[in-house]
């Protein structure tokens, strides 16, 4: 007799490892979905934040006026970084380029001296950069003329707008498919444990007391499914960084925190949502519809 309620009680437990390896599956293709999101977000910064502008100065410009030239502009909130390039780091520059040197065949360097900037990615649109370039050239002693890549600015902004409209959208199918898959495996797991809660329903047992230790066990298996996600999720970055070097260069550490730190609440989130779901289908329905 011990021995069949045993056996019993073993057939009432709830296939919990299927369920925390349910998740896991889940959550792991969520937190890859959200890496390359990220990874893409930091490559189209890095991407705008490459676009340089140059300030060619004049010839006669004097050294007092370039210079208050250069302070404004490492003081405008747009600037990245600046750089003065002289007429000799202008031409060693197009040498390194692959073009001929230019000294056997004329007296004078051509080049122009200029001021370069690059912009903090915000800032990369082609009415600021308009804006930026008369801005400039409203100082006619030192600026003889600005220019930036504007084919790449007119074509960066459409190109990012739908790739990442494209990613909101993915990212919201997924997540409603996610949801959905990891709702259907809890209930599935809570199946074979539906006698057990009509049983202490039948006793007298409040809804809170039966909920309570399945709660719990579901945040559980939620939290440890989101960690072995993530440890499989961070050991496969290590490894895609391993062939790829640049992937490093776009990690932010900080937003990869949060996106593990929300794959943990999304674990234990859904897990004790779809637990209560089927914990209070299993009261509603009479002891027939159980078999």
């Amino acid at each position: 007799m011990s021995q069949s309620g045993k056996a019993s009680i073993k057939k009432g437990k709830p296939s919990y490892f299927m369920a925390i390896l349910g998740v896991t599956i889940v959550l792991l293709f969520i937190g890859i979905f959200g890496w390359l999101f990220l990874n893409a977000e930091s490559y189209t910064r890095v991407l705008k934040e490459n676009i340089r502008v140059a300030v060619y100065l004049h010839d006669n410009a004097r050294k007092q006026d370039i210079d208050s030239l250069k302070s404004y502009l490492q003081n405008k909130p747009y600037v990245k970084s600046l750089e003065f390039v002289d007429k000799e780091t202008a031409k060693k520059r197009l040498i390194a380029g692959g073009e001929k040197d230019f000294s056997n065949i004329l007296d004078e360097n051509p080049l122009q001296a200029s001021l370069e900037f690059n912009l903090k990615s915000e800032f990369v649109k082609k009415d600021t950069l308009e804006s930026i370039r008369k801005d400039m050239l409203n100082r006619p002693l030192v600026v003889q003329s600005v220019d930036y890549p504007s084919a790449v600015i007119d074509k960066i902004g459409p190109v990012v707008k739908w790739v990442l409209i494209g990613l909101i959208i993915l990212a919201i199918i997924f997540s409603t498919l996610s949801i959905i898959l990891i709702d259907n495996t809890i209930r599935l797991a809570m199946y074979s444990n539906r006698f057990l809660i009509k049983t202490m329903q039948m006793v007298g047992a409040t809804r809170q007391f039966i909920s309570r230790p399945m709660n719990i066990k579901a945040v559980i298996n939620g939290a440890v499914a989101a960690v072995i996600a993530i440890v499989i999720i961070y050991g496969l970055i290590l490894l895609f960084e391993g062939f790829v070097p640049y992937l490093k260069d776009l990690r932010n550490n900080s937003k990869l925190i949060v996106m593990f730190l929300l794959l943990i609440l999304i674990g234990m989130g859904i897990t004790l949502y779809s637990t209560n779901r089927s914990i209070l289908k299993y009261l509603k329905m009479k002891l027939d519809e159980l078999y």
